[in-house]
């Protein structure tokens, strides 16, 4: 079992969840595989950062050299996993995936990909149109339309500024703890999204690691079925395809940094 590298904090509930999910997974694993003793576990080591000193530093798209700082901030965290002897690595978030490729460069370990993840479980489930739910950056990042566009499915935050500022209350909430009626606000405001943008039934990518906390009971499953809408749980594919990495030793789960 390869020792797991976590770069968490954004933001620290969903960090935990991270840690849980992941040794949860692997004791299932253990049992499933009818293996005798104690459950294996995998060594873990987390590089907790300031959320607000990671947001600070969102550049702007239209000057590169403005996201020096906020690449800097994820890669440094990175080579400390690496010095740590972490053999793989994950981004505990969704917005720093927007610089995936710029912050992971030269970083030796496999970092794990939350984008891959997510276009992969919703081409599983054969979706051909995606909305986009997160926080501003993920909403209109190109990065991820781009991944999920490879996998044959059009997808897209919302186009209005209505349901862009809901869905940032709910996350800011979420953040807070505050999951009451987080649930029936996220599904009123996909419906409407959905069906104004795009054909078909509703499918909605809860690209934030706070959203999927509106579901607690679906919260460790990669996607599920709620008020009739599909629902792509980014943040479980994610742990998902680490696992399999840290246990069956599978490059192709995760995306390379050298």
């Amino acid at each position: 079992m390869k020792k797991i590298g976590i770069v968490g904090g954004l933001a620290w509930r969903s960090t935990v969840e991270y840690y849980s999910e992941i040794c949860r997974r692997a004791e299932e694993l253990h049992l499933n595989r009818k293996r005798p003793g104690t459950p294996a576990s995998p060594e873990i080591v987390i590089e907790s950062l300031d959320l607000s000193q990671a947001f600070a530093a969102i550049g702007n798209d239209e000057d590169e050299s403005s996201w020096s700082r906020f690449d800097e901030y994820h890669r440094a965290a990175l080579l400390r996993l690496e010095r740590s002897g972490a053999e793989l690595a994950l981004i505990a978030g969704n917005t720093p995936h927007h610089r995936f490729r710029e912050i992971t460069r030269g970083i030796r370990i496999p970092v794990v990909s939350i984008l891959r993840a997510a276009a992969q479980e919703a081409a599983r489930l054969r979706v051909r149109r995606l909305l986009i739910l997160g926080a501003e950056l993920t909403m209109r990042s190109p990065q991820m339309r781009r991944e999920l566009a490879r996998h044959g499915i059009e997808a897209g935050g919302p186009a209005g500024d209505e349901a862009r500022t809901a869905t940032l209350e709910i996350i800011a909430q979420l953040q807070r703890g505050q999951t009451e009626c987080a649930a029936p606000r996220l599904a009123a405001i996909a419906r409407t999204t959905f069906t104004g943008q795009f054909r078909g039934s509703p499918a909605v990518c809860l690209a934030c690691t706070e959203l999927p906390l509106a579901f607690p009971e679906h919260r460790s499953r990669a996607s599920f079925v709620h008020g009739g809408i599909t629902w792509i749980n980014t943040s479980a594919a994610h742990i998902a395809a680490v696992v399999e990495l840290a246990f069956a030793g599978n490059a192709a789960s995760g995306e390379s940094a050298l």
